[in-house]
Order: structure tokens, then C-alpha cells, then sequence
């Protein structure tokens, strides 16, 4: 078969994570030239275009930014760099053979060979249709994400008594938004007994502006023909379903949701790549290589993160390991494989599982999330019997991602064993975490 074209690297996704793969690969070694990011909206940036509020870059700058002057120091970078980029364009399908078909305003209808993809589709939002909410269909219901580009971009006010479902990050940060500009916050609901998002979100977004967090609540109706009138909102019990009796009709003309994050894998799925049950984003390796041979992913498309920091460190692997499999077609030849198992209230690590190979890796990181808030814990890594690392923490809480990370040492130690699965657990008694 014969392709429009060919690139060696082909990253799908112009935001934080695929800016930081094509820098990370230019780096080392990919001539600018052999790259393509291809970016579906209008301008590179991705989702931070629109979160113009601060906090991001602390970890990666050691300042505070706003979204649209992080992504703006890695868009700069790629420019200056030549790397090539498309805006306005929508990849159709990857094959498994890391056949790329999209359309573009400037390219036309193209299928182009890469040496290498990586995933950088970020996350999408999950929507009213998800949730089963009783009610009619009025105008005022907005997902957070889209109130918020309506807000900081459109210039658009979504309404002006407002009830918010869900406490993730994302509806945190519009509640202090949209009080910013002058509507009335009534409450932030949350179906669960803690908060999704950061608690420094929950002081800065809701505390500081005394807006009222009811945990274990949620909307049971919607009320409104032509546009949101009210929304019935009821207490749930231990098993999240509502309790008769405790019904309270609170009136608003807009309900935002802020109900969770789905990695967009919609690509992935064509290309038959094996996605993850617990996270919904693609099965890696070390390297942030997929199921599929020269394949990668990162970013929010992998799995939903708290900080766009770590999407960028996670991009850098990526990148840098799309590189070395251009340049030197591959990776060592395993001697095997080592699956990654969770427990005791982990709910799932990324990598999923590592290659094992003559070289002993300098470090291995592996990032995860709780399913609930637990005080005094530990942390800790296990294979073949012993303990490779152990680490205490004050608490952990599911809208926090959690890191663990093994050095040389330790890797070495891994690697001797000779195993053939690891667990990350989470000790979460009193007397276990002593």
C-alpha cells in the first residue's frame, strides 16, 4: 500500500502532554522535521488554554503559572524548535501498524506511515446521559469543562444561581469562577463521602468563598421545561443510593457537572490496543509503550491526572522512549515480563506491567490512586516474598495521585529476584502503619 506520506513521529494531541513528547524526542535525536503533532482544535495548548486560573508549574518551574503561560513555554519551545504541527485537524483511526489517517484544512484526507505514535487525546468529561438523572431536558445543564470554556473564552455566562454535581478539581475551581463573575453558588454536591479534588481546591475554591460542600448528596430530578428551574437533591446512603424522606428542592436556573474524567481512547480501541478496566486508558510498559509495538501514550489519555506536572514528566518518557525506538527499532530483547498487582486499597498503578531486559533500569516509577481517604499509612512495594520499598504517608485520598518510586538499588534487587509479578499495597490500619 502506498501513503500520502510518512513521518517518523506522529504524536495525536497538541496540548501539554504531546507538546512535552515532541520536545522530548527532538531532544534526543528526532530531526524536527520528521516530527507532526496534530491538534484537533484551533491552536495548540489542549484543555489549558481555558484554565486561566493558577497553580500550575510548581513542581516542573518552581513558580506558580497560569494554564495558558505553561502551555505557552512549551508551544514557544516547539515553534522555535521547527517542529512541525497541524491544527484543525481530526486523526480518523491508527492501525496497528501505526497507520495514521486524518483530515486536515491543510493537508487534505492523508494516511501517513509512522515509525512511531504517541497518544496524547487527553480525557473527556462524563455527561448527563451517564448519570440517569430523573428529569426533563432544559437548557442550564453544562458539563464543568464546557462552562468553563464558555466563561474564560467564549465570554459567555452560563446562568446566575447555580448548583454544582461533583467535586473534582474542575468543579471546584468553577464554583470560584463563577462567583469571581458575580453568580451565586447555592452548593457543591458530592456524591461521595470526600471530595474528588485537591485539598487545596476545596480551601481555595470553596472555603475562602463560604460556599457549602454537602458530601454523600446528589440530584435526584431536574425540574425545568424550557430552562432549569430547581434540582431535587437527596442524601445517599453507604451504597450511594438515595434515602426517601431527605429531599431537598433547592431553585437555580443552572446545574454544572463535575462527575468525572474518561481517558479519550476512542484511537486506541482501533488500533486494538489493550486498555486498563480500572483506568480506561491504555496498558504500558515502563517505556509508556501500549500493547501495540511502537505505539505510546501519556498524559490524560493514559489516566486521568491531579497536576499537569506530572502529565509533562510522563510525556518526557514517552517522547524519549518513542526516540530510542525509532533510532534503534525497539527496546532491548526481554527475558520476560513483570505484571504490576495492586491491593489494599490501591486501585490501579500505571505502568501496568515492565519489561524485563539485560539492562537494569537506573528507576521505576509507578503512579497510582486509592479508593478512599486513609490517615497514618504506608505504602509499600512488594516482590517475591520481601519488601523493595516502604514508604509512610500522613494520608492518601482518591483525588490525590500517589507516586512510588524504586531506585538502582532497588531496581537491581527486583530484577535478581527473578519474579514475575509485583504488588503495590496500601497498609492502612492503626497498628500497620506504626
Amino acid at each position: 500500500m502506498e501513503f500520502d506520506t510518512q513521518k517518523q513521529l506522529v504524536i495525536v494531541g497538541g496540548g501539554p502532554a504531546g507538546l512535552a513528547a515532541a520536545m522530548e524526542a527532538f531532544r534526543n535525536g528526532i530531526a524536527p522535521d520528521d516530527i507532526l503533532i496534530i491538534e484537533r482544535d484551533r491552536e495548540l495548548g489542549g484543555i489549558l488554554n481555558q484554565c486561566i486560573h493558577a497553580g500550575f508549574g510548581l513542581h516542573m518551574f518552581g513558580e506558580e503559572l497560569t494554564g495558558p503561560e505553561y502551555s505557552g513555554r512549551f508551544i514557544e519551545e516547539v515553534k522555535n524548535a521547527g517542529v512541525g504541527y497541524v491544527t484543525n485537524s481530526m486523526v480518523l483511526s491508527i492501525s496497528d501498524e501505526r497507520i495514521v489517517t486524518f483530515v486536515s484544512p491543510e493537508m487534505g484526507f492523508v494516511r501517513m506511515k509512522a515509525g512511531a505514535v504517541v497518544i496524547c487525546t487527553g480525557c473527556r468529561e462524563r455527561t448527563r446521559g451517564a448519570l440517569n438523572i430523573p428529569g426533563t431536558r432544559p437548557a442550564g445543564i453544562y458539563s464543568a469543562g464546557t462552562a468553563q470554556r464558555y466563561v474564560n473564552i467564549e465570554g459567555f455566562m452560563p446562568g446566575k444561581r447555580v448548583v454544582i454535581l461533583g467535586s473534582g478539581d474542575i468543579g471546584l475551581i468553577m464554583a470560584r469562577r463563577m462567583t469571581l463573575e458575580g453568580a451565586k453558588v447555592l452548593r457543591v454536591c458530592e456524591l461521595m463521602p470526600y471530595s474528588g479534588g485537591l485539598a487545596r481546591n476545596i480551601a481555595q475554591c470553596l472555603d475562602d468563598f463560604d460556599i457549602p460542600l454537602y458530601l454523600s448528596h446528589t440530584v435526584t430530578e431536574i425540574r425545568g421545561k424550557e430552562r432549569v428551574e430547581g434540582v431535587v437533591i437527596s442524601k445517599v446512603d453507604e451504597n450511594r443510593r438515595p434515602i426517601p424522606g431527605t429531599e431537598e428542592y433547592v431553585e437555580c436556573d443552572t446545574l454544572l457537572l463535575s462527575v468525572g474524567l474518561i481517558p479519550e481512547n476512542e484511537l486506541a480501541k482501533l488500533a486494538g490496543i489493550e486498555l486498563d478496566r480500572i483506568t480506561g486508558g491504555a496498558v504500558v510498559n515502563q517505556y509508556n509503550e501500549t500493547t501495540v509495538k511502537g505505539i505510546f501514550a501519556c498524559g490524560n489519555a493514559l489516566h486521568v491526572h491531579d497536576l499537569v506536572d506530572f502529565v509533562t514528566r510522563e510525556a518526557y518518557t514517552a517522547g524519549r522512549s518513542a526516540a530510542k525506538f525509532i533510532k534503534d527499532g525497539g527496546f532491548e530483547v526481554a527475558t520476560g515480563e513483570i505484571i504490576c498487582k495492586t491491593s489494599g486499597g490501591v486501585r490501579y498503578t500505571v505502568p501496568q506491567k515492565l519489561i524485563k531486559s539485560v539492562t537494569v533500569p537506573e528507576e521505576l516509577k509507578f503512579y497510582m490512586r486509592v479508593d478512599n481517604i486513609y490517615k497514618n499509612v504506608k505504602l509499600e512495594l512488594h516482590a517475591g516474598g520481601e519488601t523493595l520499598k516502604s514508604v509512610k504517608k500522613r494520608s492518601v485520598a482518591p483525588g490525590e495521585m500517589e507516586s512510588l518510586t524504586l531506585g538502582a538499588a532497588e531496581c537491581a534487587k527486583l530484577y535478581s529476584l527473578g519474579v514475575n509479578e509485583l504488588e503495590i499495597t496500601l497498609l492502612h490500619s492503626e497498628e500497620e502503619a506504626k
